[in-house]
């Protein structure tokens, strides 16, 4: 684990989104870091209670951040780190709501950087998506420079609208940003759902003896990377001063096939349901996601730490020990896939 010494001892920081998988992983390493205040606004939209960081530093403010009053409630203490998780997640869940998506991912994330401008906060750390900014027009592995306008979903195109809305802030008026690039993070604390990630469905169907689908014929590869080095690299983005004004993939820099991800799940629930295929959706148009993270290695001193096969073991232990609560806060569509 890196060392941030007591750069973060009695900061107040506010976590926008904190009661989900990365932000209450990231909550919880503030308050081992000593942090002095802890803000979580998040409207458990895709979160639980049960699943917010606990401590005596830190207050859970349950609310939107486009509502007025919960944002002068958040920004009342005068955080000094702003980390903005919030969004509506994710690519189809944006194809079916699009509306709902600009104002979450568009004026949401306006009004947090007015709020966090008008309050004088020292860093803005943005969650802004590898898996979107770049398109087929960008060249593999992802570089941070070649980000793309030919988009294929409202989910993509917001989470580049809320970095050229950091970027402007930056620009404009000297708030010190840093836009936080996330691939296909997985790992303890993300509940299984309708428009969450593949790993905890998959994890969740296995567990049930439900077949795995996969969109696809499974050779489709993904950068999967751990929550705990996600926030590994948050962190870094709070205490690098060659941060500001900068655009870093956190990613694990290594591919890993979609059918063997299944494959494993299946091994490490002792699942016997299988695999299914099913036709890709009109979206999905990538094959391949891998990030470059030289930059976020030189510049920030960012190194993943956890291999692919342990982070499913981890995931899958976290699992076991919240099977009653998953199951009861599962959302889907139907009961199976």
């Amino acid at each position: 684990m890196e060392s941030f010494g007591s750069f973060f001892k009695n900061k107040k920081i506010l976590i926008t989104g904190g009661a989900g998988a990365i932000g209450g992983q990231l909550a919880r390493r503030l308050v081992e870091l000593g942090a002095g205040r802890i803000v979580i606004l998040d409207n458990l939209s895709s979160s639980y209670t049960w699943n917010i960081a606990r401590g005596g530093n830190v207050q859970f403010i349950e609310g939107d951040i486009l509502d007025e009053e919960k944002l002068r409630w958040a920004f009342k203490c005068r955080p000094e780190i702003v980390y903005h998780l919030a969004a509506h997640f994710a690519n189809q869940n944006s194809v079916d709501n699009p509306e709902t998506d600009l104002m979450v991912n568009g004026v949401g994330i306006l009004k947090v950087l007015q709020y966090a401008q008008l309050t004088g906060v020292e860093r803005f750390v943005y969650s802004s998506s590898g898996c979107g900014v770049y398109g087929l027009d960008s060249k593999m592995p992802f570089e941070e420079h070649d980000v793309s306008i030919r988009l294929h979903t409202p989910y993509q195109v917001t989470k580049l609208l809320g970095e050229l809305y950091t970027n402007y802030f930056y620009s404009m008026h000297g708030l010190p940003i840093v836009n936080a690039r996330f691939f296909n993070s997985y790992g303890p604390g993300e509940v299984p759902g309708q428009y969450r990630n593949v790993i905890p469905n998959f994890m969740f169907w296995a567990m049930k003896g439900i077949p795995l689908p996969i969109t696809g014929d499974g050779t489709e590869t993904r950068d999967w990377t751990f929550v705990g080095d996600i926030v590994t690299g948050l962190l870094l983005m709070g205490v690098r001063d060659e941060a500001v004004g900068e655009a870093f993939n956190l990613g694990n820099g290594h591919e890993q096939h979609v059918i063997d991800m299944a494959s494993r799940i299946l091994e490490l629930t002792g699942s016997e349901a299988g695999i299914t295929f099913t036709q890709r959706r009109d979206w999905d148009v990538k094959t391949r996601l891998l990030s470059c993270i030289d930059k976020a290695r030189t510049r920030l001193g960012y190194e993943p730490k956890i291999p692919f096969e342990r982070g499913l073991e981890r995931t899958y232990e976290w699992f076991v020990d919240n099977w009653e609560n998953i199951k009861s806060s599962a959302e889907f569509a139907s009961p199976a896939p």
